[in-house]
């Protein structure tokens, strides 16, 4: 083979090796971009676990850049424009903050303040007597904690002249008989002990700083009678969820104190849903929850005796020697 067909060959072989390092730098940097990518999808499913994006995983190729061989690659990567989203992201609220509006929903009740000039009725350089062209006015949201208030209900006496009868309003009801708590109140308790889960005797410090002194022990009383008040709902939701042809139950543990011992043990809360809406059922669903202190069968089974239909739970042992298994 002649020089000349050697130095031709070799020229080829160049010039294909240097077509691969042009893919090469290609899929590099196609890589480095997918990743970006599916870091910052990540961040934004589980939240970011840092207040920047590490400068490696912001590297992004300029679109429209010419491809560069192997061994410049790195250098080209380095080179290209880096995006910050923590900035960006900041950027654009700035940018939506200085264009929308403001605004403080309007079911909010007002209390408007006027903020008068001093002097408000002359002119402070001439001595001329003002009057009002226009006037600026802004809106800040402001908070007021929860008030408490005596309801004092009066029943006046009246008597007859002529036959002394004394006739006077019956007392009205409360939701716990001789209790000092009345609906507002006794609603509060529940809502931040099940709803904010804020125990009891946080609720107390709470209320002891507006200077209403509440033991822990009167809170526990309330929730327990507000609990009676509440069994004939929770009777109704029962006899609706076992109406249904199928439920599906499970149970969760739940720590309970036990007094004396300084320690917690392990309870169970039965859970029976009804909700076959997946299925074209057309009826509410609903939930139904039942307490015991262990996880014996006999709950389950006393929880669910007249029931007929299908239920669906898992393979624990005590639901297998029931009527409707």
């Amino acid at each position: 083979m002649s020089s000349h067909a050697l130095l031709q060959q070799i020229e080829a072989l160049e010039q294909g090796v240097a077509q691969r390092d042009l893919e090469i730098g290609a899929l590099r940097l196609a890589i480095d971009k997918l990743t970006l990518e599916l870091f910052h999808l990540r961040r934004m499913r589980y939240g970011r676990s840092s207040e920047k994006v590490d400068s490696a995983q912001s590297a992004v190729k300029a679109p429209g850049a010419a491809l560069v061989p192997k061994g410049e690659a790195g250098q080209a990567v380095q080179s290209a424009p880096v995006v910050d989203l923590e900035d960006d992201r900041h950027k654009r609220q700035a940018a939506a903050c200085r264009t929308a509006p403001r605004q403080l929903p309007g079911h909010l009740p007002r209390q408007e303040v006027t903020h008068l000039p001093s002097p408000q009725c002359t002119c402070p350089g001439c001595g001329t007597a003002l009057r009002q062209i226009g006037q600026d006015a802004s809106e800040v949201l402001e908070y007021q904690p929860g008030v408490f208030k005596v309801m004092r209900h009066v029943r006046p006496r009246f008597a007859c002249a002529q036959c002394h009868t004394i006739v006077q309003a019956s007392a009205p009801s409360r939701p716990i008989e001789r209790g000092l708590a009345g609906a507002g109140v006794i609603t509060q308790v529940l809502v931040g002990k099940f709803c904010d889960h804020l125990p009891l005797y946080r609720q107390s410090q709470i209320y002891a700083r507006q200077g209403v002194v509440v033991e822990r022990s009167t809170l526990a009383d309330w929730v327990a009678g507000a609990a009676r008040l509440l069994q004939p709902l929770a009777n109704a939701v029962r006899r609706y969820v076992l109406s249904a042809g199928k439920i599906h139950t499970d149970d969760t543990p739940v720590p309970v104190l036990s007094p004396g011992r300084g320690t917690t043990r392990t309870a169970r809360l039965w859970v029976y849903a009804r909700d076959d809406r997946p299925g074209g059922d057309a009826s509410p669903p609903a939930v139904w929850f039942e307490y015991s202190p262990d996880r014996k069968g006999e709950h389950p089974r006393g929880h669910l005796a007249g029931f007929a239909g299908t239920l669906q739970a898992d393979a624990f042992a005590g639901y297998v020697a029931a009527e409707f298994m």
